[in-house]
């Protein structure tokens, strides 16, 4: 998790979940993944939904 606050960009999001631009334009093109906000052609990810969305999508292996 991270103590950010505000947006990020896709940049910043893909470099935090060690993941691409694409992969996460695809996501949106499909509908799925993280919750993001529009401005114009601008794309922008609140740190919370980031925070939230891979809180939600954790993995417990049982011991």
């Amino acid at each position: 998790m991270t103590n950010r606050t505000g947006f990020g960009t896709p940049r910043q999001v893909a470099e935090h979940l060690h993941t691409t631009v694409q992969s996460l334009a695809n996501d949106r093109y499909m509908g799925r993944g993280i919750p993001y906000v529009k401005f114009g052609r601008r794309v922008l990810y609140s740190w919370e939904a980031v925070d939230a969305y891979m809180s939600e999508h954790t993995v417990s292996t049982a011991a």
